[in-house]
């Protein structure tokens, strides 16, 4: 922070760091939630990020820092579309916090690709390491040795010992480990995160007591020595500025449609698209020239989604040819029913098919998409990258009419997804808009917008 107060001008370098661990399930969330709210109650402005397609821990760091939280996942946005997301994302901040994703190295297929340590590489950022050292005293120094040195173009800058038990383990561990020890937190079962079948609970829903987060890492932290961390700043390339808003986009946004990259945001922003965002539980359609409902959990608010105004609206839109994009949940959505144990639940019926919810995971991971097909998002022989996640299947009739083959991934049916029916296309690919200009769709907005 300059002395006046203000946010520094970005200039080489900013105090950043990212916070990795071990494996899945160290605590890397509830450490990297603790530091940001410590960070915000010395008055810094934080910027967030998060590696890999997560929609989820993202929210949480949005309720803490008061900023929107950003993915960094190089098999998406690629390595320049890491460096390009984390620049942006640093103007008017004091500090960058990322929080990784699983285990350190843990990539896509087991390989290094879009995992933790390879952001760190791309971005030159120091690496905290989160040991869960429960029931350890020695052996957590052959685990901080390994994980220093198995790849020596990681920037290592030392450890955060999580579920310490006592100032005599403390002491031990203290003893035998080489690098600095940046916080060594007690057990302590208050901070643990509750979670769902698609993992944590959203940030919105979530009660976080900033306060007391910050206390209790403020308390077992040295943060004035965290912030000597330092990573260097991206240069970006010269970009075009924001276009005049030419279409009107309305956004699915509530508990039942969460699931969105800010930087998909900002990228129809950027090609001129003026987003409005609406409740389809609450809401009327309101008047827009497309529409984009993305992934969440519309199983969880079925009865509400069928009781309301939007979903007739949606389907007379879809009838008179409205450009209509829906990933996932907004797949579900634009499907004739939702069906669930608790009983069968009225969608919008703009696609032909219905969502089975399964109970059990039908797909998990990355995918990528060839488009096949003419449809509303993105011209014939673009690939398009993504993911999937989901605990449904979408049944529909042998007639339906795929755009997207997928050379990676499950698709809807048989490694065929993008279901299209007039302007309408649904899918259960989360894309990444880095890899998919949204130009096509805006301009089918505009035509649209036209007729």
């Amino acid at each position: 922070m300059s002395q006046s107060g203000q946010p520094r001008a970005l200039d080489r370098r900013i105090p950043a760091v990212l916070v990795a661990g071990t494996h899945s399930g160290v605590g890397k969330t509830t450490v990297t939630l603790g530091l940001m709210a410590a960070l915000r109650a010395r008055g810094l402005k934080v910027a967030p990020f998060k590696v890999g397609p997560d929609f989820i821990d993202p929210t949480h760091h949005t309720a803490i820092c008061g900023r929107p939280s950003r993915s960094l996942d190089p098999f998406m946005m690629g390595e320049d579309g890491v460096r390009r997301s984390f620049a942006r994302a640093l103007e008017g901040a004091h500090v960058a916090v990322v929080e990784g994703v699983m285990g350190l190295y843990d990539g896509m297929d087991g390989g290094d690709v879009s995992s933790t340590a390879q952001v760190a590489r791309i971005l030159d950022i120091p690496v905290l390491l989160v040991i869960n050292v429960h029931g350890m005293s020695r052996s957590v120094a052959a685990m901080e040795k390994g994980f220093a040195e198995f790849d020596p173009g990681l920037r290592m800058a030392g450890t955060i010992l999580n579920r310490v038990g006592s100032e005599r383990h403390l002491d031990m561990l203290k003893g035998c480990l080489k690098k600095p020890i940046f916080a060594a937190l007690p057990r302590d079962k208050e901070r643990e995160m509750k979670s769902r079948h698609l993992g944590l609970i959203m940030g919105f829903e979530e009660k976080h007591d900033p306060a007391a987060l910050a206390a209790w890492l403020e308390a077992h932290a040295d943060l004035d020595r965290m912030l000597k961390l330092c990573a260097p700043v991206p240069p970006v390339p010269l970009e075009l500025p924001f276009r005049k808003k030419a279409v009107r986009i309305g956004v699915a946004l509530d508990e039942a449609f969460c699931f969105y990259y800010h930087d998909n945001l900002l990228e129809l922003e950027r090609c001129g698209a003026e987003l409005v965002y609406f409740s389809p539980i609450r809401d009327r359609l309101p008047k827009v020239d497309g529409l984009y409902i993305g992934g969440g959990y519309p199983e969880l608010h079925a009865a509400a989604l069928e009781a309301g105004w939007a979903r007739l609206e949606i389907k007379e839109a879809s009838e008179d040819g409205m450009p209509i994009y829906g990933e996932c949940g907004g797949l579900m959505y634009l499907g004739e029913e939702l069906v669930m144990e608790t009983g069968r639940y009225r969608m919008v019926g703009a696609l032909p098919g219905s969502t089975i919810m399964t109970g059990k995971l039908v797909a998990l991971g990355y995918a990528r998409a060839e488009v096949v097909g003419c449809n509303p998002l993105a011209g014939m022989g673009r690939s398009i990258l993504g993911h999937e996640f989901h605990y449904s299947r979408f049944d529909c009739g042998r007639d339906a009419r795929f755009v997207y083959r997928m050379s990676r991934g499950r698709g809807i049916y048989e490694g065929r997804d993008g279901l299209v029916e007039h302007n309408t296309l649904g899918g259960y690919l989360h894309a990444h808009f880095f890899s998919l200009p949204p130009e096509h769709f805006i301009e089918a907005c505009r035509r649209y917008q036209r007729t």
